[in-house]
C-alpha cells in the first residue's frame, strides 16, 4: 500500500494583484520540498532503531521533532495557497468576504474589521504564520499566530484561513515590507475556498453552541 504524500497542482500562470507569478512559483518549489522531506522522514522512521530513542538526542527523535515540522509545512502550505487566487465564475468574488464563515466572524469578534484587524496584528506579530481557526474546545474562531510550522500549532482547531508570513512568502515583491504584502493577501483571498472548508466539516452548524 502506498502511503505517500503527493503535491497538489497548485498553478498561477499570471500575475495576482500584488503577488507575482514569480514568487508564487519560487514559493510553490518550497512547498514541494515539504512534501518530499515529509516522505522521505516517515520512510526512515519506519527503518530507524526504536530501541535508542532517547529525549536528549538520538536518531529516532530527531526524526519525530523534524516529521511534524514537515508535514506541518506541508499542510499549512496547501491551506494557504488552496484560497489564494480568483474564484470560480459565477461564485462569491476573490477579495470580498461573505458566506457563513463572515457570520461566524461577525459573530466572535464583532465585525469583520475587527477581525481583520486582530487578524493583520498577528501577522505582524508572529515569525512563520497566522491562522483563523475554529477551535473545538469553545466552537469559536480564533486567530493564532505561530513562529514556526511546529511551534505554536494548537490540537483540536481547524485552520480557515492561513497567512503565511515568513520572509520566503513576500521578500521577492516586498523586500521587508511586510504589512503590504498582508493587504494583498487579503485581496487575493478566495473566500468561495474559505467556505468550502466551513461547510465540509459543517462547522457553521456547531458553532456557538
Amino acid at each position: 500500500m502506498n502511503n505517500e504524500y503527493v503535491p497538489e497542482d497548485f498553478k498561477f500562470d499570471k500575475d495576482l494583484d500584488g503577488l507575482s507569478a514569480r514568487l508564487l512559483a519560487e514559493h510553490i518549489k518550497l512547498y514541494q520540498g515539504y512534501v518530499k522531506k515529509s516522505n522521505e522522514i516517515q520512510e526512515k522512521i519506519k527503518a530507524a532503531d526504536k530501541s535508542e530513542a532517547n529525549a536528549s538526542y538520538s536518531y529516532i527523535s530527531e526524526l519525530k521533532r523534524q516529521e511534524t515540522f514537515a508535514v506541518n509545512g506541508m499542510k499549512l502550505h496547501e491551506a494557504y495557497f488552496g484560497h489564494l487566487g480568483p474564484a470560480k465564475e459565477g461564485t462569491e468574488q476573490t477579495g470580498v468576504p461573505g458566506g457563513e464563515l463572515l457570520k461566524m466572524i461577525e459573530g466572535d469578534f464583532g465585525s469583520q474589521s475587527a477581525w481583520l484587524e486582530d487578524m493583520v496584528a498577528t501577522g505582524l506579530s508572529a515569525r512563520g504564520w497566522a491562522v483563523l481557526a475554529y477551535d473545538f474546545k469553545d466552537n469559536r474562531l480564533h486567530n493564532y499566530g505561530a513562529d514556526a510550522h511546529n511551534v505554536g500549532a494548537v490540537w483540536g482547531a481547524i485552520p480557515l484561513i492561513v497567512l503565511d508570513v515568513y520572509e520566503h512568502a513576500y521578500f521577492m515583491d516586498y523586500g521587508v515590507n511586510r504589512k503590504d504584502y498582508i493587504s494583498s493577501f487579503f485581496k487575493n483571498l478566495n473566500w468561495e475556498a474559505a467556505n468550502r472548508v466551513v461547510h465540509h466539516h459543517e462547522l457553521h452548524k456547531k458553532h456557538g453552541r
